[in-house]
């Protein structure tokens, strides 16, 4: 049997018993997905620590289904662990068959809800909200299933006060079935592979296969909470923003669910608190004089500055009045593209930043504070202005981080190992129409978003990839033509047929390491080709989106031979002077592959992961660190209007 459910062969998630179809009046999430916060009118409750973990051994992983798993504890189904949220389950045991593992998993957490949430005329909203669950999620609370999605690295939620308030006492058995199988239609796409040759393998041996050179850590990756809302509540809120020498405009629009009865009331506030605009009504504008822009890290002495706008609603219902207060982070920032620049508030801004992993020991792409804040302290210490999400979307909590410390970020989507001539038809594109809704909708109000990517590595040589590309890009502008779009390509420039609707072009190249491996000689030809290339035939502005090579830590060579941490040195050095000529013409970006080392598939062409890290998996600096580190330092003092106080690299150690 297949790992998604149904028959052996190819393995398609939604085939699930008709028993799990999707429960009338059940919505899978409002329109909105504003992020849960706490403030006068809504309270959050985090769900994180152990949970009760049971993965489905049986042969066709639909044991879960087949008994109804979800009716009752999941510890009276069989035996459970205790398994930790936010984190990936793969590395967590020392079982050898929960590493690899492909199919259906099960969590169960327990919790009591107080009362106050379940009383009222008219009691509170009660939603249940997941960050990120790999791959594809059936959720069910006190046996009811509340909702279902497919995509790994997306929040979705679901309204479940009918459910709670409507359950004797206080109890809230929240039980999640989890299939981390990937398809040709998936994003990111796999394919499960059956082994027929029984001298050889085990009866339905199967394998999950993919085109994407990083682990398939499955589990709940991100928070999972509760939090309520007033019964009316201010569902959405859409935040855009310009400015000139001395006036800032946020435009905004909010949408109310629940009352068609209802006053809206904005204020923006500064840092210090002091209220500088006004406004009411669903949509409107606000006008702030001599604003404080957000401005990137190292582009201005005071980075990611960060107004607050809080909305504030007023509604009628059932005869009660009732109040929904949201605080909303604002940057006001602008930007635009160029045949030849990337602006930033009208500036010439130079990306000089790395490609993330959300991966790191034992937990996985569990979410976890103090490595993501030791991933920013690194990256100011290295100087870079910038990072790309590589290669799917990051945690909220990573976003917010960005916002607040000024790091520019190139928002990407799952869309990375698109293959097969299959992963390109219909289905596979109203998903990733889909993916792309869901990611914008997230992320539209964050200044530190300045680029949407919707993939990574296509096979854009393909022809069906024209289609493809033009209308997944055109959707994205469609959802917030306030920025640009790429997708980032290794295709040939003659041949690549989704480059023509981009707006910035992004390249991958690895010249001496996949290419000419070991002749560092020949980047200097290869590379100045490639961007003439390319500049050539589009016209626009072009980011050296990945290159680098594995380094072991610890291993020397000199001459530099691969693997060695001189070798990465001088990879490196050969294609900062290329990228030295072409940043003052055409070339906008330069981000490294990769920040720190991550783990990958086994393979005999990988020991223990991917060595491109200029940092190790623990986050210790390889030598290539202080290359990256000297080299943005001096980018930044050369294109900063800052003080030398501030330029000074010594002061962020």
């Amino acid at each position: 049997a297949a790992p998604g459910g149904g028959a052996a062969g190819p393995c398609m998630l939604p085939m699930l018993p008709v028993l799990l179809l999707f429960l009338p009046g059940l919505a899978a999430g409002p329109a909105g997905m504003l992020q849960p916060r706490d403030t006068p009118s809504r309270e959050r409750r985090e769900l994180g620590g152990l949970w009760s973990f049971r993965a489905d051994l049986s042969p066709g992983r639909d044991a879960g289904f087949a008994q109804r798993w979800y009716r009752r504890p999941l510890r009276q189904t069989g035996p459970v662990i205790d398994m930790p949220v936010p984190a990936s389950f793969n590395d967590i045991t020392q079982d050898p068959s929960l590493e690899n593992y492909i199919g259906w998993v099960w969590y169960e957490k327990e919790v009591l809800l107080p009362l106050r949430w379940l009383q009222g005329e008219p009691a509170p909203r009660v939603v249940l909200r997941f960050g990120s669950a790999h791959y594809y999620s059936i959720v069910w609370v006190n046996g009811v299933q509340v909702v279902e999605h497919e995509g790994g690295h997306l929040p979705f939620e679901a309204d479940i006060s009918s459910v709670v308030q409507g359950s004797p006492g206080s109890l809230c058995r929240i039980t999640v079935a989890l299939n981390n199988t990937l398809t040709p239609h998936t994003l990111p796409p796999g394919s499960i592979q059956y082994m027929a040759d029984k001298s050889r393998y085990p009866k339905n041996y199967f394998v999950q296969n993919t085109k994407f050179d990083f682990f398939n850590y499955a589990g709940i990756h991100r928070p999972v909470v509760l939090y309520t809302t007033p019964a009316a509540y201010i569902d959405d809120i859409t935040v855009t923003t310009t400015s000139s020498d001395s006036l800032g405009r946020v435009q905004y629009q909010v949408s109310v669910v629940g009352s068609t009865d209802s006053s809206l009331s904005l204020s923006l506030r500064d840092q210090e608190g002091k209220v500088v605009a006004t406004g009411d009504g669903p949509v409107g504008e606000l006008k702030v004089l001599n604003p404080n822009l957000w401005w990137p890290y190292l582009m201005h002495e005071n980075p990611g500055y960060l107004y607050s706008l809080e909305v504030r609603m007023q509604a009628q219902l059932d005869g009660a009045l009732l109040e929904d207060v949201y605080t909303l982070p604002v940057g006001i920032r602008t930007v635009h593209v160029t045949s030849s620049q990337f602006l930033i508030n009208g500036r010439p801004f130079y990306f000089h930043g790395v490609n993330k992993h959300e991966d790191a020991d034992i937990r996985g792409k569990g979410l976890d504070w103090p490595l993501i804040v030791k991933d920013f302290n690194l990256l100011r210490w290295l100087g870079a202005n910038s990072f790309r999400t590589s290669h799917y979307p990051y945690a909220e909590e990573i976003m917010d981080l960005c916002d607040a410390y000024g790091i520019a970020v190139i928002d990407e989507s799952p869309g990375v190992g698109i293959k097969l001539p299959e992963s390109f038809g219909n289905r596979s594109l109203q998903h990733h129409l889909a993916v792309m809704e869901e990611l914008v909708r997230r992320d539209k109000n964050r200044p530190s978003v300045v680029m949407w990517s919707v993939a990574n590595e296509p096979a854009s040589e393909l022809p069906p990839a024209a289609h493809y590309f033009k209308t997944v890009i055109a959707h994205t502008k469609a959802l917030d033509p306030s920025r640009p779009v790429t997708f980032v390509t290794d295709a040939n420039y003659a041949l690549d047929h989704g480059a023509p609707y981009v707006d910035v072009i992004c390249v991958n190249s690895y010249f001496s390491w996949y290419h000419d491996p070991g002749h560092l000689e020949v980047i200097p030809l290869q590379l100045t080709a490639q961007f003439e290339n390319w500049y050539k035939t589009y016209q626009k502005p072009i980011i050296q989106s990945e290159y680098g090579a594995d380094s072991v830590p610890g291993l020397h060579s000199d001459p530099p031979l691969m693997f060695s941490e001189e070798y990465q040195q001088a990879m490196l050095r050969e294609y900062h002077a290329v990228l030295d000529k072409k940043r003052k013409e055409y070339v906008v970006g330069e981000l490294i592959w990769n920040f720190a080392d991550f783990m990958t598939n086994q393979g005999t062409t990988r020991v223990l992961g991917n060595k491109k890290g200029i940092f190790t998996r623990q986050r210790q600096p390889k030598a290539a660190a202080f290359v990256l580190r000297d080299r943005y330092w001096r980018i930044a003092n050369e294109s900063s209007c800052l003080p030398p106080a501030i330029t000074s690299h010594s002061l962020f150690l």
